[in-house]
């Protein structure tokens, strides 16, 4: 969200900072709307002033004890002016407002250059692609062979973009919640959350999603609540329109929900398996930093969802987003993409961000300083969000790399514990 001042004064830089990202905003609308709320906020103020010095001859009047009809009459008149003016002022500023919330976020300087995904830039890898025997399955057929997965039945319930889960597949995404939360909030240091699963509008307009993505929603039909895309919605909002202690920065959550999503836009885009469907679970990392922190917390962030990859023994690369890959709210992502032998390709399982105070100036989100100064002013906190990590995708990841030619699927060392002690998953 940019301040009108911001716009006021640097809509032109704005415009060409975002460069493609900016593609769909209507600058010359807004350039418009901007110079007419300032001619019309001129004119309202003029006849506030035409008015106090009008009251001001109407009581000299009355105190004279001179005629003052004509006065008053003439009063009457500027106030309507004035309220006429106000009300046109008010459809402006909506205007104005609305056209703002739909401006993305400016790209950080180290975020590379670029028309696509063909230009995100690699930061590193780790690890590497597991040597099978035999050509690669893909997961949904390992996980029908095994009698794990049913989209079937799932589509017969729900429709497409659905699955079931049934036995070791259940037990292996619970097994992969579990291990997420129990690392990253006794060894990462985050506060875990279990946050509501609907939010409302105010809230998808703190985060971003509002009101350039409403299509991309599960919008309830009698309530103006929305099923949550992710949990970055709740845990971010968790302090909207608060001011929080410098002391309590950083602030880092973690939680589990599952999380809804339209995919109106991934029209014939992985149409079979767990890749892309409108339900599935993920575990979520929120941060609020002051500024001159957030940049190594991003670092940090990262590192953490990483970690979960290494543990699982998952062969991964770090990707730094092009400023035309990146989300709308972002001022700068990296994304980890874990290797899928299946495709020969790696595939993106995590997006860590740095918003910067995008999110925290929709949200209302500051901090004042605890040095005990009166004039301490309050600033914008930053915020970050990352997947710690797509439980589904997680799972695709091992199905398919830990493949075995027997059909089995090995279990990683680092989910044994999780799951009661099994090895390896064999067809029920």
């Amino acid at each position: 969200m940019y301040e009108l001042r911001q716009l006021r004064e640097n809509l032109d830089h704005i415009r060409e900072q975002l460069g493609p990202r900016g593609h769909d905003i209507q600058w010359e609308t807004l350039r418009k709307l901007i110079e007419e709320r300032r001619v019309l906020t001129g004119r309202v103020e003029q006849l506030r002033a035409d008015l106090r010095k009008g009251s001001d001859e109407v009581a000299r009047l009355k105190r004279e004890k001179q005629p003052a009809e004509a006065a008053v009459a003439a009063m009457k008149t500027v106030g309507e002016r004035i309220a006429e003016g106000e009300s046109a002022l008010r459809t402006i500023e909506e205007g104005l407002n609305d056209l703002a919330l739909r401006i993305p976020n400016l790209p950080h300087a180290t975020v590379p250059l670029g028309a696509g995904a063909d230009q995100n830039v690699e930061v590193r890898r780790w690890g590497y692609p597991p040597t099978l025997e035999g050509p690669a399955k893909t997961h949904w057929d390992i996980g029908e062979s095994l009698g794990i997965l049913d989209f079937d039945r799932a589509a017969k319930i729900a429709g497409a973009r659905f699955a079931i889960l049934t036995g070791a597949a259940a037990r292996l995404e619970r097994a992969l919640i579990n291990f997420m939360l129990d690392l990253h909030t006794s060894e990462h240091g985050y506060r875990e959350v279990l946050p509501p699963l609907m939010v409302n509008r105010s809230a998808m307009t703190g985060t971003g999603q509002l009101p350039k993505f409403e299509e991309d929603l599960f919008r309830l039909r009698d309530e103006d609540y929305f099923l949550i895309p992710t949990a970055e919605v709740p845990l971010t909002n968790l302090h909207r329109e608060e001011i929080l202690s410098e002391s309590a920065l950083p602030i880092r959550y973690a939680a589990f929900t599952p999380c809804f999503r339209r995919e109106a836009g991934s029209y014939g885009k992985d149409t079979r398996g767990l890749i892309r469907l409108h339900q599935f679970n993920k575990v979520e990392l929120v941060a609020f930093t002051k500024p001159e922190q957030s940049y190594d917390e991003l670092e940090r962030l990262t590192g953490h969802a990483e970690a979960i990859l290494q543990r699982l023994g998952l062969h991964h690369r770090v990707m730094t987003l092009c400023t035309a890959d990146m989300g709308f709210s972002a001022a700068k992502t990296y994304d980890l993409e874990v290797w899928l032998p299946s495709q020969n390709q790696y595939r993106e399982i995590s997006s860590c961000s740095n918003f910067e105070a995008f999110q925290a100036r929709r949200a209302g989100i500051r901090y004042k300083g605890t040095s005990g100064k009166k004039d301490s002013k309050t600033e914008f906190v930053h915020t970050l969000n990352g997947s710690g990590l797509a439980v589904g995708r997680t799972l695709v990841a091992i199905l398919e790399n830990y493949q075995q030619p027997d059909g089995s699927v090995v279990v990683p060392d680092a989910l044994r514990q999780y799951m009661g002690g099994i090895e390896r998953i064999k067809k029920e």
